[in-house]
């Protein structure tokens, strides 16, 4: 087992916060966040106990397009200027003893705050050359845009719409121990 027992803090230099959406029907958009930030408390006696809370800045989103970015930051979408953050807090944690399993929250978007479960893998825990030790984790999860207020879309000319309501959360991190 991975004695990940502690405080840990994302590691933004070493971490991506993304997310993938299917585009025209035919395609895959994929975008992240190059602002957030994220706390973990493991309770080593009892991981159930365990929290999680976490925020990203809706603005620092980066699709690798500068018109799409705007858009996607403006009211058709995130509308960053008036809810410049999305936070998860965690409720329950369910892990096995290699670390891994699912982690129940609140994710709160555009002001919307509705249930998620994100399944999480650990890859272990090791010291880095400067001294720091790290955990290395993979989460993800599978929302409906629509429900947290971004229901942006238009009609294709062969049927269909422009974007799916489905968008898929992923989250590769490097946490450092406090």
């Amino acid at each position: 087992m991975h004695d990940l027992t502690g405080t840990w803090n994302l590691d933004p230099a070493h971490s991506s916060v993304g997310f993938v959406v299917r585009h025209a029907m035919v395609s895959k958009v994929r975008g992240t966040f190059t602002d957030a930030a994220a706390t973990l408390t493991v309770d080593g006696e009892a991981p159930e106990r365990s929290r999680v809370t976490a925020s990203v800045k809706t603005g620092s989103l980066n699709t690798g397009n500068a018109d799409r970015d705007a858009h996607v930051r403006g009211e058709d979408f995130f509308d960053a200027e008036s809810y410049p953050e999305m936070t998860f807090e965690s409720t329950a944690f369910r892990v096995d003893d290699s670390g891994n399993g699912t982690v129940e929250g609140n994710l709160t978007i555009k002001g919307v705050t509705k249930p998620v479960t994100l399944a999480v893998e650990t890859f272990g825990v090791q010291t880095d050359p400067s001294g720091n030790v790290r955990a290395g984790f993979e989460a993800s999860t599978s929302i409906d845009r629509t429900a947290f207020g971004i229901d942006f879309n238009a009609p294709l000319n062969s049927g269909g719409v422009l974007l799916s309501t489905k968008v898929d959360i992923e989250i590769e991190g490097s946490a450092i121990k406090a």
